[in-house]
């Protein structure tokens, strides 16, 4: 079978970690199997889609390096959806309904008070043609539901196992409104039809969804895609996670300075039987993929694990890969100063103040003005090396009488004008002699 799956959307807001999560899974499946991604920008809603949505849906997407083999919109389909109910109104499966919001919101009450589920009663089945032209002469018009065949609907979840429900159980869900815009029930069943789309990889808000489309998919007379319903994440306290939590948009992500393949690196893995390391490549992420290996427990997504992770990705980051971005910072840099502060760095900007410290200038902080101008008068000659710290500490604790933090922590100081940081070891041959004699000296250099 060629796989194909499909990441569907809303152009109604930005891209936040759970949507980042349905298009990354859809991704690495497609991309294990050798199949195709296709992105479908589900933008029937007139009064909420938004072109500025649908240009940072992608902007986000190519943020995470996720491709895509072929991108459709629904707002240019129409014409598909009003053809697929005009064929099932001819096999009797569609049926116009003339109760408004109102009345139907009545009727659940009603329901709900005598104690029964609140389904739709198929009153408008019953309707006699005067009724239907009364209606139609008041200027009402229907809106469309699917007549669900009675019995079992049941489908083997690639995450969930066996599900089942019975038809009995469930409204006919609506497939138009009255104002001939077609609910998602409808569009999405035709646009899988249309687009061959094997697997249904989505959230498991949508297993109620599944349930009517599964029969939606035999009366059109498409095949039933295989589904995949993943649970949803929640927060480190277990609490959902809300879509209106702005710092949770891919682009907040983006402007506090969090690496795209750390996100990759933990929505790919999360609820997985996978431990969560730093991948710097989405092949390593695809490689390993498996539905299989997915839990049914919600992921809890912990903003300090992502920050650790940006952290770790960062450690082990190629200068190849930073580079193009460093040079866009203004630091022109090469590997022996990458390799030096690396190590210590929480977001690719922090480089900025090690490039500072290495090559530009900063003002020293002095501890002891007399010990470090003592150790600037035993600093080795140039060139120096990674054994040229060591070398001059020697000196220096021989002159002084020094050892310890009373040793090193002044010079640090003096040498970087922060306390901690990555190996002096490292930093002193970028430094240079005559920078850090002036620093020593109690001078900016």
């Amino acid at each position: 079978m060629t796989v194909r799956v499909r990441f569907a959307p809303s152009p109604t807001g930005k891209l936040h970690l759970g949507n980042a999560r349905m298009a990354l899974v859809n991704w690495l499946f497609a991309r294990h199997a050798g199949g195709a991604l296709v992105l479908r920008i589900d933008d029937t809603d007139r009064d909420r889609s938004r072109d500025e949505f649908t240009h940072s849906i992608k902007a986000d997407m190519h943020w995470l390096s996720l491709d895509w083999d072929q991108e459709e919109h629904q707002s240019a389909r129409l014409s598909h959806y009003a053809d697929a109910l005009v064929t099932l109104q001819s096999a009797g499966r569609a049926y116009a309904c003339y109760e408004t919001a109102e009345e139907l919101d009545y009727k659940r009450k009603r329901q709900l008070a005598k104690g029964k589920p609140p389904i739709y009663d198929r009153a408008a089945l019953t309707l006699a043609a005067d009724e239907r032209a009364k209606y139609a002469a008041e200027g009402r018009k229907p809106h469309w539901r699917f007549k669900l065949n009675s019995g079992v609907i049941a489908w083997d979840d690639l995450v969930r196992g066996a599900c089942h429900y019975e038809a009995e159980h469930l409204s006919d869900p609506v497939l138009m409104r009255e104002d001939g815009v077609p609910l998602y029930t409808l569009s999405s069943v035709v646009d899988d039809i249309a687009l061959s789309i094997s697997h249904i990889i989505r959230g498991e808000d949508h297993v109620t969804n599944t349930v009517p489309q599964i029969q939606l998919f035999q009366a059109l007379g498409g095949a039933v895609p295989a589904f995949a319903h993943l649970p949803l994440m929640v927060d480190a306290l277990g609490k959902g996670l809300s879509k209106r939590m702005g710092s949770l948009t891919l682009e907040a992500l983006r402007e506090q300075g969090i690496e795209a393949m750390a996100v990759n690196s933990l929505l790919g893995r999360m609820g997985s039987s996978h431990g969560i390391e730093p991948a710097q490549d989405l092949s390593v992420l695809a490689e390993g993929f498996d539905l299989a290996l997915m839990g049914r427990a919600s992921p809890r997504f912990d903003p300090v694990e992502l920050d650790h992770l940006n952290a770790r990705l960062l450690h082990t980051m190629p200068l190849a890969t930073a580079a193009p971005r460093l040079t866009a910072m203004g630091i022109m840099a090469d590997e022996p100063f990458w390799q030096a502060v690396r190590g210590n760095l929480k977001r690719l900007s922090d480089t900025q103040e090690w490039w500072r410290v290495c090559r530009t200038g900063i003002a020293p902080t002095i501890e002891d003005a007399a010990f470090t101008k003592l150790a600037a008068t035993v600093l080795p000659p140039e060139p120096w090396s990674g054994e040229s710290w060591k070398e001059w500490t020697q000196a220096v604790a021989a002159a002084s009488g020094r050892r310890g933090r009373n040793l090193y922590h002044p010079l640090r100081l003096a040498l970087t004008g922060r306390g901690d940081g990555p190996e002096l070891a490292a930093l002193l041959p970028l430094i240079g002699r005559e920078r850090a004699a002036a620093r020593l000296e109690g001078r900016a250099a």
